[in-house]
């Protein structure tokens, strides 16, 4: 495929222009393909639209675990706008070049967007861990003030890291190759086109991982092992089956979002294929988000509820 090109001091012709291959290795099934895409993004859209709807409007739901549910159906929506409008533009017309500009803009966004699904996560298995085992403080730890302070922290505690790490990315020299074989800019197959040693840059992509995904998770699981430990200690049965409904579908999620994430990022170098690459980043840009909604809302009574008294109104 042709790419823009600029020569170099040293002759060495440098990419200026992507060409992100996609799903072009399926070329019977590129209408299928732009159709199913097109459902999901529809479903994801409407699904997490209706989450915002009814914690906004239905007063059962002014509490801040729903606070934080309809900032991380926000989330998701905006997650998915970054990379599934551009997968349906390509697969409509065939015409997969991307600028270098607008690749760094999509992996900035998406890394941005993904730390702050991490925080975001932890900080709503904060909120279930002072629910359940310090009730009676519940109400003081988790008021209107701290709810946003630990929300607008979620949102922009990544910006100046993915920043900086996108930066340094596409500060590398692109030679020779420009074929990216993924469906979007993300960090592993941008790195392989680069030219020289990249070890360094792959070790920050490391570090930077380690921060907002692992350190996430770690306080995840802290969150979770208190939780579960005061759930046993309940005297009913049908009290602990209660409790744990209200959070196993966070655990859900956390465990979708995080599993496929730390895989993506965290395996060697030597171990990444293509195809394992695009379906790992399908399951958390794509799948998850698609499900979170359904999780949530077919979990919970008080939002199915909300949803239904919604619906009578309309």
């Amino acid at each position: 495929m042709k790419y823009q090109e600029r020569k170099a001091e040293d002759n060495v012709s440098t990419v200026m222009q992507f060409v992100l291959l996609g799903f072009s290795d399926l070329p019977q099934f590129q209408g299928l393909l732009f159709v199913v895409f097109s459902i999901m993004y529809m479903i994801i859209l409407i699904g997490n639209s209706l989450i915002i709807i009814i914690t906004r409007l239905d007063v059962a739901l002014q509490k801040p675990m729903y606070f934080f549910l309809a900032n991380f159906s926000l989330l998701e929506i905006c997650y998915v706008s970054i990379t599934l409008p551009r997968i349906l533009v390509d697969l409509w017309t065939q015409d997969r070049s991307i600028s270098m500009l607008d690749c760094a803009t999509q992996m900035c966004f998406c890394l941005m967007l993904g730390a702050t699904e991490c925080f975001l996560l932890a900080v709503m298995a904060y909120d279930r861990y002072v629910a359940i085992c310090n009730p009676l403080h519940y109400p003081l730890l988790m008021n209107h003030k701290m709810c946003i302070h630990l929300t607008v922290g979620s949102w922009v505690s990544g910006i100046p890291v993915e920043l900086g790490q996108t930066w340094k990315i596409f500060s590398l020299h692109f030679c020779n190759c420009n074929q990216i074989n993924h469906f979007f800019c993300d960090i592993p197959p941008v790195l392989k086109l680069a030219c020289g040693d990249t070890s360094v840059h792959e070790v920050t992509v490391y570090v930077v991982t380690i921060l907002f995904v692992a350190v996430p998770f770690v306080l995840i699981l802290a969150s979770y092992s208190k939780i579960i430990f005061t759930i046993l200690r309940l005297p009913t049965a049908r009290g602990r089956a209660k409790v744990f409904s209200t959070c196993s579908s966070h655990l859900l999620v956390v465990l979708l979002f995080f599993g496929s994430g730390a895989i993506t990022y965290l395996r060697p170098k030597s171990s990444h294929s293509a195809g394992m690459d695009k379906l790992l980043s399908l399951f958390y840009t794509t799948v998850t988000p698609m499900f979170n909604p359904m999780i949530y809302s077919l979990r919970n009574k008080d939002v199915i509820a909300a949803l239904r008294k919604l619906l009578l109104k309309k």
